[in-house]
């Protein structure tokens, strides 16, 4: 098995979103901001290379919404999906499998595109599509305050594809790949947990979204059931300290990977690192 971190670009969102009802003069210590406020995060996809799949975990926001959609989150930064993909000499036709964390713009966008007619089909034409099945009802009947994250061009075609699968429990749903599930951002994230090296490695998703927001108070104002991702971070963190697992973060622009351990402080970062340094960080 190889890892390959995938940039699918960058854009800005509010910190007190980020950080919820942390003070800036607390959260900023820890990540940057401009003069409104605005904190540039990543949008970092992970490629799983097998001998016979190519597993792709979220695909950032893509490029079917125009700028009027992205609006307040002022897109940037060199990375884009496909480009990305080519980059590393993978081709989108290359890949099986597609696991999305969730639905939200940021993280399933690039999962479809238009095509020259300006129908929408998908950017990974011999990919399975795999989402869980309590967050694809949760998504596809949105509430008022989420709805603006659910466009529906981004996931009412996926079903159009014929390549849509469901998760509907905790498991391996790919050699290698355990579906951990977490319900306090949206209900029915996936948390993906890989093994690689002989250690394992969890894509923190938007459970974790930043190095930043691993002290527990640090819950983003995006969760909808804050007291739900206390108990769901904590029990991960427990996790990952007692067994050495490595956080991998979506979303931090500066930190790809970290370690943790117990402290009189609780869980505290250990060590933080690129991808590419794991086989000689631990």
């Amino acid at each position: 098995m190889k890892l390959h971190t995938i940039d699918c670009g960058n854009m800005m969102i509010d910190g007190g979103a980020l950080f919820g009802v942390i003070p800036k003069a607390m959260w900023n210590k820890k990540y940057d901001c401009d003069e409104n406020n605005n904190c540039n995060i990543k949008m970092r996809s992970l490629l799983i290379e097998m001998d016979d799949r190519k597993i792709l975990i979220d695909t950032g926001c893509g490029t079917k919404q125009d700028e009027r959609f992205f609006k307040y989150h002022y897109l940037n930064g060199n990375g884009e999906l496909v480009k990305s993909l080519l980059e590393k000499n993978f081709k989108p036709e290359d890949i099986t499998d597609v696991i999305h964390t969730h639905l939200h713009f940021d993280h399933c966008g690039g999962t479809l595109k238009n095509d020259e007619n300006g129908e929408i089909v998908s950017t990974f034409p011999n990919a399975d599509l795999w989402v869980s099945k309590t967050h694809w009802d949760w998504a596809i009947n949105p509430n008022d305050r989420e709805a603006p994250a659910f466009p529906s061009e981004n996931i009412l075609p996926m079903f159009n594809t014929g390549k849509l699968k469901f998760i509907e429990e905790e498991s391996e749903v790919l050699p290698g790949v355990f579906a951990l599930f977490a319900h306090g951002h949206t209900r029915g994230q996936v948390i993906p947990i890989i093994n690689y090296k002989g250690k394992k490695l969890i894509y923190c998703a938007d459970l974790i979204p930043t190095m930043a927001n691993v002290p527990l108070s640090f819950i983003s104002a995006f969760d909808l059931f804050q007291l739900d991702v206390l108990d769901e971070k904590s029990k991960l963190l427990d996790m990952a300290a007692e067994n050495e697992m490595v956080l991998f973060f979506e979303h931090d622009i500066n930190v790809e990977c970290c370690t943790v351990e117990k402290s009189k402080r609780g869980i505290v970062v250990k060590d933080y690192f690129d991808l590419k340094e794991i086989k000689t960080t631990l």
